[in-house]
């Protein structure tokens, strides 16, 4: 009888937020999650030239994890848990990053001190081979932080008189005057999304990265908000940018979804507004992703011939913003037509977000066969993640 080990990644966020005074202005342009308003626009006007600081903001703690772990058995699987775990970090290793960003006439600057050791675990993440960038915006361990952010935001906003089409306008110029950076050139790889922190240590990034942070200063204000991505073609480079939930009184290009329209929201370079949309994506198709935390699950194996049995061993892992339940791996030879020989399935977990799972099935495989082995992750009754070894003879 063989043993079954999981344990899964309990997160407790721990952020220390001092200096924060007001609160959320109450949305009038744009919808929260409960209703659409349909205020008529306002207008505010501030004096030309006039440069505004906003208060220091200096974050002093990381989450910790606790890590539990449950037992089962079964007779053709070993499962056993790998939870990565946040180490511990000096506080008074400090990275700095000032900002100095327009907007309606006015000069902002910031400043944001995060401890090193934070932006370091996020760098350290592994990239989700997913298109769903949403993962990025609603993975659980920076929601404090953003949302510390988006009150000093919140705050500066009410102190100027700002309605709501100008409180995310504000927000959103803040991330349009980040640099516009390449993967490429700035990371080495082709495509390579950051997490909020990132972007805001890394003082820049492309598109999904830019878009990435103002979806989640947006939502941390309180507005609805999607991420909008369009397909790259023969003659045009993918894109993906920010949807704003709007109602009465907002114009400009849209989508809508579930019955609300999004409004575009350019977040690479300064001076979009919200609506506004460059000539390359216009008339153009998006794939629309709400901000609700979702699993990512992927898999790699290996395998070990021992007699006339094939053991194999596959690590799955949850690179999503979610937890998943009931998960199994499926293995076989293939036999055609969707079809395995010989197969196996575990014995189902659960899968926490930034834990692995490693699962061992003893498979036989069948004589005089010309076959391959199959893998697949299956999640919700789907395979989610699938791969296969070479051709070979039995």
């Amino acid at each position: 009888m063989k043993m079954n080990f999981k344990s899964c990644l309990q997160t407790i966020i721990f952020v220390l937020i001092f200096g924060f005074i007001g609160y959320y202005v109450v949305p009038a342009l744009f919808s929260n999650s409960e209703s659409v308003s349909t205020t008529t626009l306002e207008s505010t006007m501030i004096s030309n030239n006039s440069t505004t600081s906003i208060p220091m903001l200096v974050i002093t703690n990381v989450p910790t994890t606790t890590l539990s772990a449950l037992v089962n058995t079964t007779p053709t699987a070993i499962n056993e848990s790998i939870s990565s775990s946040i180490p511990d970090v000096d506080s008074s290793e400090l990275i700095s990053e000032d900002f100095k960003w327009e907007y309606e006439g006015s000069t902002w600057t910031w400043n944001l001190q995060i401890p090193k050791g934070l932006y370091d675990y996020y760098k350290a993440l592994p990239r989700s081979p997913t298109a769903n960038y949403s993962i990025y915006v609603t993975h659980p361990l920076d929601d404090e932080y953003i949302e510390a952010i988006a009150e000093k935001i919140s705050q500066a906003a009410e102190e100027n008189g700002y309605n709501s089409f100008q409180t995310v306008s504000f927000a959103a110029a803040f991330v349009q005057s980040l640099p516009y950076t390449n993967d490429l050139v700035t990371t080495g790889y082709d495509n390579y999304p950051r997490y909020p922190i990132e972007t805001l240590i890394d003082n820049g990034g492309d598109c999904e990265d830019t878009a990435i942070l103002a979806a989640s200063l947006v939502q941390a204000l309180g507005y609805g908000t999607v991420l909008l991505r369009f397909d790259a073609t023969a003659d045009r480079a993918g894109h993906v940018a920010v949807g704003v939930k709007g109602g009465e009184g907002i114009y400009g290009t849209s989508w809508t979804y579930e019955g609300d329209k999004y409004y575009y929201l350019e977040t690479t370079s300064t001076g979009w507004e919200i609506g506004q949309i460059p000539d390359s994506v216009k008339d153009c198709s998006a794939h629309i992703y709400p901000m609700i935390p979702v699993p990512i699950l992927t898999h790699d194996w290996t395998t070990e011939v021992n007699g006339s049995t094939l053991e194999l061993k596959v690590t799955i892992q949850n690179l999503g913003s979610a937890e998943a339940n009931n998960v199994y791996v499926y293995a076989g030879f293939d036999a055609g037509n969707n079809q395995c020989w010989k197969s196996q399935e575990s014995s189902p977990f659960d899968l926490d977000v930034n834990c692995s799972e490693v699962v061992t099935l003893y498979l036989t495989p069948p004589l005089g066969k010309h076959t391959r082995l199959v893998i697949q992750i299956v999640y919700n009754g789907y395979a989610v993640d699938e791969s296969y070894s070479s051709w070979f003879d039995t």
